[in-house]
């Protein structure tokens, strides 16, 4: 399968490269971004942009694909509505559109988050849920993965520097944390393959939690 990823220089981004990288059914990856992810590989191949909310001068490059990743987002933290939904409804939504003019059938995998949802009283879970349905509407093989927590693994980093801090006092922890709560804690690499499994045999519903993500 031939699959795009953006996104793929964020913590989830990182986990789903490397897993899509690693699976033998997957001949060629493309990721879409702005700066350099500093990975090479033979199957990836790498797409400089400008402006995610404009992907109509390098139309002729996404053709052809069987999947798309969306694993590109921000921390609400600090972002009022407008920013943040820029980063989390305009782009993504840029990007659905676009792919399903190209290629209906693809896969299309939003990253959402848990608790997301239209009636929710924070501002990011509306946001995303906007977003979940211009998916659904856009691709009947498309996907909201809802995470919880996320444990980073082989290496994964999120940009926003106390994540990491936060990951690094509680990776100690995680083994109790997945025995107490086994519905709510995911790792990178369990996403990455949860994404090739909606591809490879699709998931009984649309919006896939933490659980399902294992």
């Amino acid at each position: 399968m031939r699959v795009i990823v953006f996104g793929a220089t964020g913590m989830v981004g990182q986990g789903v490269l490397r897993e899509c990288l690693l699976a033998p059914d997957v001949t060629e990856v493309l990721v879409v971004t702005r700066s350099p992810i500093r990975v090479q590989h033979p199957k990836l191949r790498e797409l400089r942009v400008t402006d995610f909310a404009d992907l109509s001068p390098v139309k002729s490059e996404l053709t052809g694909y069987d999947a798309c990743f969306y694993c590109l987002g921000a921390s609400a933290v600090g972002l009022d509505e407008a920013a943040y939904t820029r980063v989390s409804y305009e782009f993504p939504v840029a990007a659905a559109r676009l792919l399903a003019t190209l290629s209906p059938e693809m896969t299309f995998i939003y990253v959402s988050g848990a608790g997301t949802g239209a009636g929710s009283r924070q501002m990011w879970a509306r946001v995303k849920a906007r977003t979940e349905d211009e998916v659904f509407t856009l691709f009947h093989n498309g996907y909201a993965f809802r995470p919880g927590f996320i444990q980073p693994m082989h290496g994964a980093r999120s940009k926003t520097g106390w994540y990491n801090a936060i990951y690094t006092v509680t990776a100690p922890l995680m083994p109790l944390f997945s025995r107490l709560a086994p519905g709510q804690v995911t790792s990178t690499d369990a996403v990455g393959r949860a994404m090739l499994r909606a591809v490879r045999t699709g998931f009984p519903r649309r919006v896939v939690t933490t659980a399902e993500m294992r």
